[in-house]
């Protein structure tokens, strides 16, 4: 990750006042940290959880400090039926006018298992989801002020490939790592596309790709969770608490480059922001070279038709 002068904390984010931010995945972890800062920037923020009573949590919690009164929406990434019916509540509720998408939400390296669509868990929540989430709000997007998508891909993605002859594992064996890695790869590869698609229709939104580095969040004790065999469940568990106690930086660390690419001035559609430090694991916010597939035109545009053939929503911009 390449670095910039200065340090740039939450300290340095400009005055939201006015401006309507949708987070997903904003119960938890970096959602919910991103959702809180920026509520008490003065940002209307409106939180998008798959739990209910997590959400109202979490909304509550937003609330205690926020400037602007916070609105709980309900959205399964993992089911595209939800997607759609979350879009067209955002879309009623802000008069079609929304500032800033931040596509947070995702899971890490569950079992085997599949969508309510039928996709991948991972490619489906982690990218499908929000791909089509992107879409359905970008007429509201374009209503707002210095309009921004952030799609959170993940440092795991460097080194990764897409199989996009077989993105859901049905030819392939199954593994956990590899799926997720190639779900953040796919997020970064759609940033990107949608940036050059952006520019080309002359849109003002910006699509910015970030990712957190190596942060303590709930994804890895989740990840944890799910091993159904007890001693498998035990060695996760027991090495990721280590990771995160030797290396691992903590969410509001982490949340600094998605606050970044959605707040600072000055940040160019198509950037890709991340930690400042060694490996891009920790740090400060910097924007940093994208990955070789994200600046690959053609796996960009094979990306993009896919997605519309599985999702069935139709691509914006077109």
């Amino acid at each position: 990750m390449a670095s910039q002068p200065g340090t740039w904390t939450e300290a340095d984010i400009p005055d939201q006042t006015g401006r309507t931010v949708l987070v997903t995945g904003a119960n938890s972890g970096l959602g919910l940290r991103t959702a809180q800062v920026l509520a008490e920037k003065g940002a209307t923020v409106l939180l998008a959880c798959r739990s209910a009573e997590r959400g109202v949590r979490a909304l509550d919690t937003v609330a205690e400090r926020a400037r602007a009164r916070p609105v709980l929406i309900s959205l399964d990434l993992a089911d595209l039926a939800s997607v759609r019916d979350a879009a067209a509540t955002v879309r009623e509720q802000t008069g079609d006018t929304l500032d800033v998408l931040v596509n947070n939400a995702g899971v890490m390296a569950p079992p085997k298992g599949v969508t309510k669509d039928g996709f991948e868990t991972q490619f489906g929540t982690n990218y499908l989801g929000p791909a089509a989430l992107t879409w359905l709000l970008m007429p509201a997007l374009r209503r707002g002020r210095d309009p921004r998508v952030v799609t959170v891909s993940s440092a795991a993605a460097t080194g990764s490939s897409l199989d996009l002859d077989d993105p859901n594992f049905e030819r392939r064996r199954y593994n956990p790592a590899t799926a997720y890695r190639q779900s953040k790869l796919a997020d970064q590869v759609f940033a990107a596309e949608l940036d050059r698609r952006l520019r080309a229709a002359h849109d003002p939104v910006l699509s910015i790709a970030a990712h957190p580095g190596y942060s303590r969040s709930e994804l890895g004790s989740t990840m944890a969770r799910s091993r159904s065999h007890v001693v498998l469940r035990t060695v996760v568990d027991t090495t990721i608490r280590l990771g995160e106690l030797l290396i691992a930086q903590n969410v509001h660390m982490g949340a600094l480059p998605q606050l970044y690419a959605a707040t600072a001035p000055g940040i160019r559609g198509g950037e890709y922001v991340g930690p400042r430090g060694p490996f891009g694991l920790r740090g400060h916010p910097a924007v940093g070279k994208p990955l070789p597939p994200a600046r690959d035109r053609e796996l960009g545009a094979r990306l993009w038709d896919l997605t519309a053939k599985l999702t069935g929503i139709t691509p914006d911009p077109a």
